[in-house]
């Protein structure tokens, strides 16, 4: 695709766009040390079949859109290395960092429930893989390094809004506890894209554990290519399983603890409200990690069948559907391994997803009750409290703040007794009778309640607010703004709030109307 170099000293003014294009003068000359970093490259060690051996394209004067302290000690990088316009160089892809081995992946999947044979990474670079002090390994990747083999005629790049989308929902599902992806920094680049219409470009600097999918057995399953299906399994095994290397049925508990950590993520994934948008079997890892954040949103008054994703017309992919996929998807991982494990052993496995998923999820909903006990009763409350939810439409995280409080400090204007009525009334009495039977104070119920209740999620109107100044006036301030907030979202931390000038109300609010219910396309 046609890409738009943009050179300074001038404005350019693109629908509504505005972007100045002179030179930073507040990055550091200074060169950042990366030949601390400690690559170990195990993946390119499965040879050509596996990937595309590719460096980076170059870009034009890279800036720094923001960079997360928290994700660089994850590679024993400080937190000014971010500053320096040697790490520009270095993530962007100019400069080549010393030890790096740049490749593209080759997978495929299912995509909306179709085969997709034509996938891999067609804008996306696997760097390597990089060891910290603690011997933890991080896959380094660049999402927007131009395009590779796999990307079927397209430029390559990521738009700027939808690599900032990523970056603060990676960050948000972090500070939330909720295995992910973590976003080092974005970069933008002197570049306009073109997606529905002239986009400023961006590359998203992503870490993560793995970067191997479901998708990526299903390629050499579908391709015939069933040693393949078998090296990459035994390279799993003894890279992420390896207390299990030496089991005669190792195969069997690799997808054992596939299967488990994927029913647990998406427990945590509906406890907090989180939509995906996207759970395509390449955008699904062997980790249970959460990844790719295409179309995603957070609940804000409760709509099971909403889908944050405009394209995803049949709901598919809504938040009422995630535990189904879920199963679907490993379903389609197992088709891929059945050569290696057989149909009989794969089903017994599958079949115990519903009651891991059913176990996972009750525990995540009796933590943010406030409940143990866990028996008919908690069954009873949990389901009327869902109706309830969705009857009067009232807000998901913030219910379970009023929860936590209720009976105490007077609430504010929205609070959810003024819309639930005498139904709401009821239920509470209900809630007060199983929270007394746990034998623990209110006070002891609401502090352990908002160890797992955020008071900020990630809202639409948040997400719009940091968008419109960065891509209208070039002011990533909003942007770091929301990534410090959610670092920590359970809490006030009245210094750090100071020192951004974070109005801890403004941020807590419910949604407002017009940005209820709003879908996101894979670019935006």
């Amino acid at each position: 695709m046609e890409k738009r170099i943009l050179t300074p000293p001038f404005f350019i003014h693109i629908a509504d766009v505005i972007f100045f294009t002179g030179t930073q003068t507040n990055i550091s000359a200074a060169l950042t040390d990366c030949r601390n970093l400690n690559f170990r490259n195990r993946f390119i060690e499965l040879g050509p079949e596996f990937y595309q051996a590719k460096t980076p394209d170059p870009v034009t004067d890279p800036y720094l859109v923001d960079f997360s302290a928290s994700a660089a000690q994850l590679i024993d990088m400080a937190p000014e290395d971010g500053r320096d316009k040697g790490f520009l160089d270095h993530f962007s892809g100019n400069s080549p960092l010393e030890g790096a081995q740049p490749l593209a992946m080759a997978y495929s999947g299912h995509q909306f429930g179709s085969y997709n044979p034509r996938l891999g990474d067609g804008r996306g670079l696997l760097l390597g893989e990089i060891q910290n002090k603690k011997e933890e390994m991080w896959d380094i990747h660049l999402k927007g390094a131009g395009p590779t083999r796999f990307a079927r005629g397209f430029d390559g790049r990521a738009t700027l809004q939808s690599s900032i989308r990523e970056h603060l929902g990676s960050e948000a599902l972090n500070g939330l506890g909720i295995p992910t992806t973590r976003s080092l920094a974005v970069i933008g680049i002197r570049e306009l894209i073109y997606r529905e219409k002239p986009a400023l470009a961006a590359i998203l600097v992503r870490l993560a554990d793995t970067h191997i999918r479901f998708g990526s057995f299903e390629f050499f399953h579908y391709t015939g290519q069933s040693k393949n299906v078998q090296r990459l399994l035994e390279f799993c095994i003894q890279n992420y399983y390896p207390d299990i290397v030496q089991e005669t049925d190792r195969y069997r508990i690799f997808f054992q603890r596939t299967l488990q950590r994927t029913a647990k993520l998406i427990a945590k994934w509906q406890a907090v409200g989180f939509i995906h948008g996207v759970m395509n079997t390449d955008n699904m890892t062997i980790t249970g990690t959460t990844f790719d954040y295409g179309p995603y949103g957070f609940m804000d008054r409760f709509v099971p069948h909403h889908t944050p994703n405009h394209s995803d017309t049949h709901g598919r992919y809504a938040y009422s559907q995630q535990s189904e996929i879920g199963f679907w998807n490993l379903n389609k991982l197992a088709e891929a391994l059945v050569p290696l494990m057989g149909t009989e052993n794969l089903q017994e496995e599958v079949q115990q997803y519903q009651p891991l998923f059913n176990r996972f999820y009750r525990e995540e909903m009796g933590k943010k009750l406030g409940l143990a006990i866990l028996d008919s009763e908690f069954t009873q409350l949990v389901q009327r409290m869902f109706q309830l939810l969705q009857d009067y439409q009232l807000d998901y995280t913030n219910f379970f703040r009023f929860l936590a409080d209720y009976p105490g400090t007077p609430q504010p204007a929205n609070n959810p007794q003024n819309s639930g009525g005498d139904e709401l009334g009821s239920w509470l009495k209900q809630y007060l009778e199983l929270a007394r039977r746990e034998g623990i104070s209110h006070e002891e119920r609401k502090l352990q309640m908002d160890c797992v209740n955020p008071k900020y999620i990630l809202r639409n109107h948040l997400i719009q607010s940091a968008l419109d100044k960065a891509l209208k006036e070039s002011d990533f301030s909003e942007v770091k703004r929301l990534r410090i907030l959610l670092e920590n979202p359970f809490q006030e931390r009245p210094k750090i709030f100071e020192e951004y000038e974070i109005d801890s109300e403004y941020y807590a609010q419910d949604t407002p109307e017009t940005f209820l219910g709003q879908q996101t396309s894979c670019s935006a």
